[in-house]
């Protein structure tokens, strides 16, 4: 990215893929700290990893990826906290599009939370 009209260029892009869905009481929400310092660490490439993760494995009527600003844990970017109805929230640090990968499988698909990406 060399200028703001490429950051507007793929804001307006992203914005009709992320959290643009209907949410309820039954969806799981995906947010993906996007201020400054998690984009310099790689934010974005884990939201399109998300984006696309979802859309790929047709979870996206239950899953709704959405972007946020700053989380307040600068030193742990990327962060990626995941929102269920009726749990507890689960932060995800230092996230990679990999590691973005194994949390839909193992925790948005199957539902098991991926312990050694949490923040403790």
């Amino acid at each position: 990215m060399k200028s703001l009209e490429e950051l507007k260029a793929i804001r307006e892009k992203m914005q009709g893929q992320v959290g643009m869905r209907h949410e309820d009481e039954t969806t799981t929400r995906v947010v993906v700290g996007m201020a400054t310092c998690g984009i310099a660490s790689g934010a974005r490439p884990v939201l399109n990893a998300f984006v696309e993760g979802v859309a790929a494995k047709g979870i996206n009527d239950k899953v709704v990826v959405t972007q946020t600003g700053c989380i307040g844990l600068c030193q742990y970017e990327p962060i990626v906290e995941v929102m269920e109805p009726g749990k507890e929230k689960v932060t995800y640090i230092k996230m990679t599009p990999e590691k973005a990968a194994e949390v839909i499988d193992k925790h948005l698909v199957r539902g098991q939370v991926v312990a050694e990406y949490t923040f403790k």
